[in-house]
């Protein structure tokens, strides 16, 4: 069954299934059709997300066990709702509490378990677990010998972790082996087990098997082989074929060896009623293959869409030269890009570079040809940081077309570089990739490919998400996943088209605007699209605020710190989160936000990777900033609190206008609306983990068991997020009574004449005799800068929204306060209460 709704629960934490269970009414009441529950497996002690996944065939007893999760399921089935499950089939933890990895250290390639996991067996395997190299953590004493405490056998201790030795290497001699404490024996009996402990410096270049992006603490999972896609989804399956699990959402779907192949197995399994959706990050224009076995996408484009609509492409050039002459850089986008991929590719990424290019370079070798190391190294790497997408999707038995297209595409595009690779190179990889190669190399071309295609994903992932969306910092709202990294223009029309493709291509998909993994929650976002309308306001602010703080700037050996592109950083992203109720004298607010802000600015420098990083941090570089960002938000700095105050008023009252036009969009666009936790109220959220905090689920309730009606004119409604409630709990419900409007509705934009037709954005969604009109406003910054709401209709005269005939001459009902109207050829914008507008035929 297709969902109406869904809405996203985070379990770990506090929340446990019982807790959840409590939730249902509420979410029955909002208009949700089912629940999207976060992973449920077992997963490692604390866990405070669920994809560090040691038990996939077990519900985790830390939050309530099977029977919590029968008794949620059980309460849904009998409310009338379904649960959709977030599924890990890519990796699972590699800590020793995972029974199937414990066996593998242990027994090596003879565990029953050595299928499992992608390593590569020619060589020991690596335990990245060490603070240092295995002799230093030896001679420092870090490293002893006792008995496991969970089996009881011989173990080599690093403080809390006992790795398990090989049976062969103490057998026989156990009280001997537990009894060594020389360097010497201890050196020779690491050297007898089939892995080695080795420091987590060394991860990157000499791993031995495929990391989950590069987190050393998640190994990838072969689900591409049937025994053990089918040892590892029987708890899925069983609970799917129960009935207690109406849907699946599959993480991270490009990191498999074989996409297609493992959705056409789980839809045979699961049967064609199952709704399955796969997180995949589409480039601008990219579709999802037509010949995968699901409903779409969990909706991360769909984010970037919205940004058409809320971005005003008109100043925002203003904005990018204020940032480039506030930080001093123009900063090429395309330059940017490539120094990030460049960067992932030597450095974090290094190792499994280093296989593709050893494993291209036997092919050659195989197939008769002379390939030079260097060479063929500066044109994979060439090829890898100019792939434009996230993956090809190449099976044992080549390319399919589209995929050769786009590489042969892409290699003519190298060319054209200062520096080109070489053409021999190059054709080489070309021919590999699509298994043009001798037979006694089609096996070898296969697992270059499937490499090749496993590393362009975290590659792209890990290069724009994870370090230019915190080193470009123009306007933060734009550095979300999913996003283009280098947007070029934004318009009406472009989105009007991605609807409509929407509609055709994947009408079912879910509809997000917020997730676990968004940089930054949607009314944050909301907000900060309103720097594009007010630059020159936006750098003015900037200014002052700089200047009222300049005691706190250091200069570094390094540098000023914080540096320009920092503070124009910190400053943008404390308007995003700035609570819309908080005010300068609230110490306890600020106490509580700048928790959450400190938090989040280490980090973003981190992840820039400019001054500071994860693997060498700048300790005196950070340690400067985070109390800069702390001083930021201290109720002893009363002057700038008073004048940040002040001076986001109306970026707040614009934002919120935004909310509210993209919650609409979203409630009535092709797709399947998704509710993260808490954004059915206002979510001001930074990236993870404080976008995993839970949210006031009683304020929620209480709001939503209130009244529950209108207040458009009430802009402490606006503000503490009960309008927004209220349009999204009337919207849920519209689309749970008429869901064959909303997913068959043919997507129909509207021609905007008038005054203001650049602040409207209006369309349609037809279907036989049926109709629904959406009227939303956008780029409403100089319009609310002193109040929200809009009541004068003197702001919308001589603006209409033109009707095609037939939705012209036809009594409609106004969602919001059910009046009834009958309109003309045309709408008069004036004769219309309020901003938000949605109407449906009576």
């Amino acid at each position: 069954m297709i969902p109406s709704s869904t809405y996203r629960i985070q379990f770990r934490h506090d929340m446990t299934f019982d807790r959840a269970v409590g939730l249902v009414p509420y979410l029955k009441q909002l208009g949700i059709s089912h629940l999207y529950a976060s992973p449920v497996f077992t997963a490692t002690t604390g866990s405070t997300h669920g994809y560090d996944i040691t038990n996939p065939n077990e519900i985790d007893p830390a939050i309530g066990g099977r029977a919590g999760f029968d008794r949620l399921a059980q309460t849904l089935k009998a409310e009338g709702m379904g649960l959709i499950l977030d599924i890990v089939p890519n990796h699972m933890a590699t800590s020793l509490e995972n029974f199937a990895w414990r066996d593998v250290i242990e027994k090596g390639k003879s565990s029953q378990y050595a299928d499992y996991f992608d390593i590569d067996w020619s060589r020991p395997i690596t335990l990245p677990f060490l603070g240092d190299t295995f002799e230093n953590a030896l001679r420092a004493g870090e490293i002893t010998l006792a008995r496991s405490p969970l089996t009881g056998k011989p173990a080599m201790v690093y403080y809390e972790n006992y790795y398990p030795l090989t049976p062969p290497s103490w057998e026989g001699r156990e009280q001997q082996i537990l009894a060594m404490t020389d360097e010497e024996s201890i050196t020779a009996l690491h050297n007898a087990q089939p892995w080695r402990l080795m420091s987590w410096r060394d991860a990157p270049r000499a791993l031995s098997w495929r990391r989950f992006f590069e987190i050393t603490g998640l190994v990838g999972v072969r689900v591409e082989d049937p025994r053990v896609f089918d040892d590892t989804h029987k708890l899925i399956l069983e609970l799917v074929h129960s009935g207690a699990v109406d849907g699946l959402r599959i993480d991270h779907v490009d990191g498999l060896a074989d996409p297609e192949g493992y959705l056409n197995r789980l839809r045979q399994l699961t049967g064609p009623d199952c709704y399955i959706t796969v997180e995949k990050i589409l480039g601008k224009g990219e579709q999802l293959p037509e010949s995968w076995p699901i409903s779409g996408t969990t909706g991360y484009e769909f984010i970037a869409s919205l940004a058409e609509v809320l971005v005003d492409d008109e100043k925002l050039n203003a904005l990018r030269l204020a940032h480039a002459q506030a930080t001093g850089h123009a900063g090429d986008a395309d330059a940017a890009l490539r120094d990030a991929k460049g960067l992932m590719v030597d450095r974090n990424f290094e190792g499994e570079f280093t296989t593709l290019v050893t494993l291209g370079l036997q092919i050659a070798e195989d197939n008769g040809e002379k390939a030079d190391r260097e060479t063929f190294l500066h044109a994979l790497r060439e090829l890898l940081i100019a792939f434009p997408v996230y993956r090809t999707y190449g099976t044992a038995s080549g390319l399919p077309s589209q995929d050769v297209l786009l590489l042969q595409k892409l290699v003519a595009r190298l060319y054209d570089l200062e520096n080109p690779p070489d053409a021999r190179s190059l054709d080489l990889i070309l021919r590999i990739m699509s298994g043009a190669v001798a037979d006694a190399s089609q096996a070898s071309a296969s697992r270059f490919r499937t490499r090749f295609q496993q590393l362009t994903g975290p590659l792209m992932a890990k290069s724009v998400e994870d370090t230019l969306f915190f080193r470009r910092n123009m306007d933060l709202a734009l550095n979300e996943v999913g996003a283009d990294p280098a947007p070029r223009a934004f318009s009406l029309s472009r989105f009007h088209q991605e609807m409509r493709i929407r509609l055709s291509r994947q009408p079912d998909a879910l509809l997000g605007t917020s997730t676990h993994d968004t940089k930054r929650g949607e009314d944050a976002r909301a907000r900060l699209y309103t720097l594009t309308e007010a630059p020159e306001l936006w750098v003015a602010s900037l200014e002052r605020w700089r200047q009222m703080n300049q005691t706190q700037v250091r200069f570094l050996n390094d540098g000023t710190a914080p540096n320009a592109a920092d503070t124009w950083m910190l400053y943008q992203a404390l308007a995003g989160v700035w609570p819309a109720t908080l005010t300068p004298d609230d110490a306890e607010g600020l106490a509580e936000l700048e928790e959450r802000f400190v938090g989040f600015t280490e980090k973003a420098l981190r992840e820039a990777k400019l001054r500071t990083d994860w693997i060498d941090s700048n300790e005196d570089y950070e340690a400067v900033v985070l109390d800069y960002a702390r001083y930021l938000l201290s109720p002893e700095n009363t002057l700038f609190l008073q004048d940040f105050h002040t001076a986001l008023q109306p970026f707040i009252r614009a934002g919120l206008m935004n909310s509210l036009t993209q919650t609409v969009i979203k409630l009535t666009a092709p797709g399947v609306p998704d509710i993260y936790q808490g954004s059915e109220g206002l979510n001001f959220s930074l990236v993870d983990p404080d976008n995993r905090r839970e949210p006031d689920f009683t304020k929620l309730v209480h709001d939503l068991a209130g009244e529950n009606v209108a207040c458009f004119e009430d802009e402490a409604c606006w503000r503490d997020g009960r309008l927004k409630q209220y349009v999204t709990v009337t919207l849920l419900r519209l689309r749970r009574d008429k869901p064959d409007l909303f997913r068959y509705g043919d997507w129909i934009p509207l021609k905007v004449e008038g005054d203001r037709a650049e602040n409207v954005i209006a369309y349609a969604r037809e279907r036989d005799n049926e109709a629904l009109v959406v009227i939303v406003p956008r780029l409403m910054f100089e319009s609310v800068s002193r109040e929200v709401n809009i009541a004068d209709d003197d702001h919308w005269r001589n603006t209409v929204v033109t009707l095609p005939e037939t939705l012209s001459h036809r009594p409609y009902r106004d969602a919001f306060s059910n009046e009834i109207m009958t309109s003309g050829e045309s709408l008069d914008l004036t004769t219309a209460a309020g901003n938000i507008r949605v109407l449906l035929t009576e």
